[in-house]
Parts: C-alpha cells; structure tokens; sequence
C-alpha cells in the first residue's frame, strides 16, 4: 500500500507540473506582438538589385513616413507593421552617377519608384520596388 500511494502522489506532482508549464507556454503567446511584414526588393533601371535606395513607408492617406530604410546589398528591405487591413504607401528614390563609355559621370541621376502594398492581418506581403527617372 505504501508504494501505491508514493506512486499517486508522484503521478499528482507530475501533472501538476504539466499543468504549470501549460499556463506559462500559453502566457507566453499573449506577450507577443502581432504583426504584418512589408518585405521589398529595389531594382534599377537594368533590372539588377540596387544597394543603397533610401526607402519610406507610410500609411495610405498621410503625408509623412512613419519609417525610413535603407536597401541592402541584395537591394532587399523589409519592416513590420500592424497588422492590417491597411494600404501603405512605399517610395525608394537614390541618386546615381551614369556610366558613359566605362567612366563614371560627375552629373547625378535621380531614380524614383513608388507602389502601395495592402497588409490584411499577420502576414508577409512580399513586392518589388522598380527604380526609374
């Protein structure tokens, strides 16, 4: 009888330890923050990633960016947001020296691209950002 009972409480403590562990794991998943994921590449005129196009992202309807990046040397960037469902505005713009003849000019072209990317909840919207004059 007596190694029945050490058995009971063994088997108590063991599912009262499931039990905390179940409590913290699911207290865990409500600290998260939620959030969609606007993921672009910006590619130049010759259709080749571009590296430093300096990148701002705002709200549909607003004047001003609520975020400023930078392109990658994949031409890649990418920034959370709230989840959605939300239009944002995305416009890269960078300035180039052109080649002529395999000689770097000391005039400066400007490229722009502008899209608007739609974030519907908790989700990645993954896009390209097309540089032109």
């Amino acid at each position: 009888m007596n190694t029945e009972r050490r058995w009971i409480a063994v088997a108590a403590v063991g599912l009262a330890l499931v039990g905390c562990c179940a409590l913290t794991l699911s207290a865990d998943d409500s600290k998260q923050k939620r959030y969609g994921l606007i993921f672009g590449t910006a590619y130049g005129p010759d259709d080749r990633p571009m590296y430093g196009v300096r990148v701002t992202i705002r709200p549909a309807g607003k004047k001003h960016p609520s975020w400023d990046l930078i392109s990658d040397h994949r031409g890649e960037f990418a920034q959370r947001v709230p989840p959605g469902p939300r239009d944002y505005v995305v416009v890269g713009e960078v300035e180039i020296h052109p080649l002529e003849d395999g000689k770097i000019q000391k005039s400066k072209k400007r490229l722009k691209g502008e899209t608007k990317v739609h974030i519907d909840g908790e989700e990645r919207r993954d896009f390209s950002l097309h540089m032109t004059e």
